[in-house]
């Protein structure tokens, strides 16, 4: 019993050091980030969410390529706030992963959501198969067959752990939209916060506009990046086609030290 009992104080505090020594390189990476002192490495880890061939198949033709818009747009929008820099970030992309993360609970409460975040820190140390240097951001890509007709879960960011969790259809004709998501939940890893409303997804003026100012305000023809969507008319919100239609708004741009 006694034995039994120390075995288990051994584990917590193995655990809770651990999860102390992540939370200090997180910390770090958060302090290194905010002064854009060199291109933060990015880290890509697929995960064929739906066990299909078909996703798998497509996971197995990607390759860094697909995502080099991603650092095209960063670069694009640092210039617009005096950020000159050859490279924003750095992204690769890793072997695929075999095992899932955590599921969240869409209904889970605060305490729920800080479980799940030190749950997904966890598994994210423990199933890291990158064999190159430590990535400042790890983001981890679920694939689904767009073949079948389903509503993909909200994608997350964490900036606290530095960790992407993005939902997104295995299909070329999905590239731009899944890199579009991967940049909303990259942006929250760098600090920036959501700005639509969560009940409605409708950005939330002036900060979750691209052109907040124009007149008259609507149709808008962009999206910034952390409200999600177009507001072309009351009612009426799409989806950006992809990074070209989207900005960093000045809001968003003080978040994450531009």
């Amino acid at each position: 019993m006694l034995k039994s009992r120390w075995f288990r104080l051994l584990r917590i505090t193995v655990l809770l050091i651990t999860l102390f020594v992540v939370a200090m390189n997180t910390w770090l990476s958060s302090v290194r980030i905010k002064s854009w002192s060199r291109p933060v490495w990015v880290v890509l880890y697929p995960i064929n969410a739906d066990g299909r061939a078909d996703t798998q198949a497509y996971i197995d033709a990607l390759s860094v390529e697909h995502f080099e818009e991603i650092d095209g747009f960063l670069k694009r929008e640092a210039r617009r706030y005096g950020l000159n820099r050859q490279s924003i970030a750095e992204v690769f992309l890793s072997t695929p992963l075999k095992v899932l993360p955590p599921e969240i609970d869409i209904e889970a409460g605060v305490f729920g959501r800080v479980f799940w975040s030190l749950k997904m820190r966890w598994w994210s140390w423990r199933n890291d198969n990158w064999p190159g240097p430590e990535p400042d951001v790890r983001v981890y890509l679920q694939y689904f067959s767009p073949q079948k007709k389903q509503t993909l879960s909200h994608s997350l960011g964490l900036q606290k752990g530095m960790i992407g969790l993005v939902n997104g259809f295995a299909s070329v004709d999905y590239i731009a939209t899944n890199n579009f998501v991967i940049t909303h939940e990259l942006m929250h890893t760098f600090g920036a916060s959501d700005k639509y409303d969560l009940e409605t997804n409708e950005p939330v003026y002036p900060d979750g506009f691209a052109d907040p100012y124009q007149l008259p305000l609507l149709p808008q023809l962009r999206a910034e990046i952390m409200g999600g969507r177009v507001k072309v008319s009351p009612g009426w919100l799409v989806m950006p086609l992809g990074l070209r239609d989207v900005v960093v708004g000045v809001k968003t741009a003080e978040e994450i030290g531009w």
